[in-house]
């Protein structure tokens, strides 16, 4: 009788054994150890994307911002998306880049904070500890040649420490107090270094808020792949708060007196 299930009504190759029946030291030479490997693709380039997410600190802890698009190429296709998530009670991961693969850490992040729970050991992962976890993550994955494509920042308040940090795709980590992915490092950033920097000892939570809006809103006139629909995240020493989503205020007025646009042709 055979005693091997994968073989049952199937024929039988002792030359090349497919299903992997043979113990490792009887296996033939010629046989992959894995018959489907072949079939086996890597992410080449994102697909479903997320633009910019912006975040600064300021006086009682952090604060992070991004819009609600998943971008499929030029299309906007999805436009209530949440690229801000929880994570545990002091921290908030922020992500651009692709969504499937931010979804694939949302849900990395929430097994790592129910084994946390579980274990009742009287500790709780902080944003430091979160960011750390990331960042091997993306570096493990990344030598592997099969990178999750996405640039996060992480935002958190724990034990009087504020903590904000960056991690990509590479593993690349980096520190500030303001800090921006996607296009908005490049359109944000300078904006929010201006308004920030040297104050975020002074700078009240509804002012950061005003800061955050502002370049939101710079942002959408700017940046192809942005909504006007956005979130806001706050972590101090009471928690963590992501908004409901909110529609900026902006103005195209401007746009008719600009030469070539619309029916001014001088």
């Amino acid at each position: 009788m055979d005693h091997f299930p994968t073989n049952w009504g199937r024929p039988r190759n002792d030359a090349i054994d497919l299903y992997g029946t043979y113990p490792i030291h009887q296996r033939p030479t010629n046989v992959p150890k894995d018959a489907f490997s072949a079939g086996i693709q890597h992410t080449q380039q994102p697909i479903v994307t997320g633009t910019s997410v912006l975040g600064i600190k300021f006086k009682d802890g952090v604060m992070l911002a991004a819009d609600n698009l998943a971008s499929y190429g030029s299309l906007a296709r999805f436009r209530d998306i949440q690229r801000l998530h929880a994570v545990g009670e002091h921290t908030v991961v922020g992500a651009g880049g692709d969504m499937s693969d931010f979804q694939y850490i949302q849900g990395i992040l929430d097994e790592l904070i129910t084994d946390e729970f579980a274990a009742a050991d009287g500790h709780t992962l902080g944003p430091a500890e979160v960011h750390n976890y990331l960042s091997e993550l993306m570096y493990a994955r990344r030598s592997k040649m099969n990178p999750l494509w996405n640039a996060m920042l992480v935002g958190g308040f724990k034990d009087g420490k504020r903590f904000l940090a960056f991690v990509d795709l590479l593993g690349t980590t980096y520190s500030a107090s303001t800090l921006a992915t996607g296009y908005g490092a490049h359109i944000a950033q300078p904006l929010l270094r201006s308004a920030v920097e040297g104050k975020e000892d002074t700078l009240t939570e509804d002012e950061a808020r005003k800061i955050l809006e502002q370049s939101m809103q710079v942002l959408f006139y700017r940046d192809a792949r942005s909504l006007d629909q956005y979130q806001i995240a706050t972590i101090t020493a009471k928690g963590v708060h992501i908004s409901e989503s909110r529609k900026l205020e902006t103005s195209w007025s401007f746009a008719e007196g600009i030469r070539g646009y619309g029916a001014q042709t001088q």
